[in-house]
């Protein structure tokens, strides 16, 4: 049997922590062979973001194109696309669903604060991505913006948008509650089944670089690696490789600001 492979399709982090680098280093610790697609170069750090440059969106038609002729990708993990013209190349190049699952990171605004999409690719990723996705993975920001709707301040809040963003098209929508504060850590998955509140106790630490990345190619890795799009079997295991990450994160000494996750926690010490 040949290695399941999954596609990220985002920009890059130079610092290692988000971005393609997380995806890439996410999918080798679950077990999966991993492909990238470039959208944008970002000059950061765990500081912040001092600059985007876009790749332009007829060239990420041909990354994709020349990927999808030779090498069979069994999911796929979208993450900053950054501008509408690279939305509007994306979504033509998955509407044949030749890589697999789609998980649909909506990134808009990096842990920093630093906003990483204009508003004419929000409406691209809401009109033309998240009829698409399988799985849409946003945070309370983003789930807010994309509604249109003040920030979600409570778990039946998030449940209710959560519900919400099924409307617009997504077989299935991951609402990460992580903004809400408290003890626990509240995601709410949402599918034409119902809605299943998942909670992790939240981890006290400043290296949360790359959080939402790494949760999404989790994701992406695990719906490779079993061939399947049942999420409802797949968030407990993705949530429990972010738990770890988080939890291990503040031992790389990595940066001066909020430092990477530990993709490989558990795995380098063996």
């Amino acid at each position: 049997m040949s290695a399941a492979v999954a596609l990220t399709v985002a920009g890059s982090d130079p610092s290692g922590g988000a971005g393609i680098q997380a995806d890439l280093k996410t999918f080798s610790a679950l077990g999966v062979y991993g492909t990238a697609v470039l959208t944008a170069l970002t000059a950061q750090n765990t500081r912040g973001v001092t600059g985007v440059h876009a790749v332009p969106a007829g060239f990420v038609s041909e990354q994709l194109a020349t990927l999808f002729a030779d090498v069979t990708v069994h999911a796929t993990k979208l993450g900053m696309l950054g501008t509408a013209d690279v939305v509007h190349a994306v979504a033509a190049a998955l509407a044949g669903r030749p890589g697999g699952p789609v998980v649909c990171d909506p990134v808009m605004v990096a842990t920093s604060g630093d906003r990483l999409i204009d508003d004419a690719a929000v409406d691209a990723v809401r009109s033309e991505l998240l009829p698409l996705a399988d799985l849409v993975t946003p945070n309370v920001p983003e789930a807010a913006v994309l509604l249109g709707v003040p920030p979600a301040t409570d778990v039946d809040q998030l449940a209710a948008q959560a519900t919400a963003l099924l409307g617009l098209g997504p077989r299935a929508v991951l609402l990460k509650g992580g903004h809400l504060g408290g003890e626990d850590s509240v995601d709410v998955l949402a599918t034409a089944d119902g809605v299943t509140v998942t909670r992790r106790p939240r981890v006290d630490t400043t290296s949360t670089h790359g959080t939402g990345c790494t949760l999404a190619s989790a994701l992406a890795a695990l719906a490779a690696r079993h061939r399947t799009g049942d999420w409802a079997r797949l968030v407990d295991p993705a949530r429990d490789y972010l738990q770890r990450a988080l939890q291990a994160g503040g031992t790389l000494g990595v940066g001066s600001g909020h430092g990477p996750v530990h993709h490989f926690a558990g795995i380098w010490e063996r």
